[in-house]
């Protein structure tokens, strides 16, 4: 794992392959959703690996299902082993949930209970996947539109205690610790305040769909204003993480997603100043 990874990057998507082969804009590094590339051969590994002489890499992916009470899918594992022998991302990372059930995939993001059993089950499931990798891996707090009756704690309770006991990374989703605010009615700031400065090692930033009393995290909208002001708070509390933006749908030529990157830039300049000024 290479953890000099640093600056500003975008999610790698298909529509923005020639830009990046034929004009190398300025992005830091790219992210890519591991299981499109988990094929054996075809354009998205052609343009993979031409992309990626030019650009560090960390994957990502969304079918770990590491809270499910299915047994983990060592095939799974092992092709997701073999594209990062393949890639040599900075790091590997997936979603802190569940996707399926009895063998079949339903294709979303499930949250989990927050109870200690839970806790337990996610940490020995951890760390089986950290020791098939070789790795530490990144896990991403999700957006949740309801909640459960058997919880014990709170989220952001949970989401520390689990990188604790488990050894294991963040990949801190702003947007969806606001999503996930309005939803539930608790302050935002408050989540982030609980999170280990020394576990982030990865923040995503994205947009959603308002819906008036609840919102639905979509990736298919620029990033919204509350969402950059939580941003700059989240900075001020754990300074510097390499940061990216994810579009998934309605994805607009890369001039725009470049011209949100800099404006995340910009964004991570004043609130860093603030940052050594409060640490210094």
């Amino acid at each position: 794992m290479n953890r000099a990874l640093h600056g500003f990057g975008l999610g790698l998507r298909v529509e923005h392959y020639r830009d990046f082969v034929d004009t190398r804009p300025a992005v830091d590094w790219l992210e890519i959703i591991s299981e499109n590339y988990m094929v054996p051969g075809g354009k998205p590994l052609h343009f993979l690996d031409t992309i990626r002489r030019d650009y560090p890499m960390v994957m990502h992916g969304v079918s770990l299902s590491i809270g499910s009470a299915d047994p983990l899918d060592r095939k799974y594992l092992g092709e997701l082993k073999a594209l990062a022998d393949r890639v040599q991302p900075a790091w590997i990372s997936d979603h802190l949930c569940w996707t399926g059930v009895d063998h079949h995939n339903l294709h979303d993001l499930v949250p989990m209970p927050y109870t200690e059993a839970a806790l337990q089950h996610l940490c020995e499931r951890i760390d089986q996947v950290q020791s098939f990798l070789g790795q530490q891996i990144l896990l991403e707090n999700v957006s949740s539109y309801v909640a459960f009756a058997q919880d014990e704690m709170s989220e952001w309770d949970f989401v520390a205690e689990i990188a604790r006991r488990a050894d294991c990374l963040l990949l801190l989703d702003v947007n969806n610790v606001y999503v996930s605010s309005i939803n539930h009615g608790f302050d935002a700031r408050r989540y982030i305040d609980a999170m280990p400065a020394s576990r982030v090692r990865q923040i995503h930033l994205a947009g959603h769909e308002d819906h008036g009393d609840f919102l639905i995290d979509t990736h298919d909208h620029p990033v919204c204003d509350p969402v950059w002001t939580l941003y700059d708070y989240t900075l001020r509390r754990v300074g510097a993480v390499p940061t990216m933006i994810e579009r998934d749908d309605h994805i607009p030529l890369l001039a725009e997603l470049l011209a949100e990157l800099d404006h995340a830039r910009e964004v991570s300049r004043l609130a860093l100043g603030q940052h050594e000024a409060v640490t210094a």
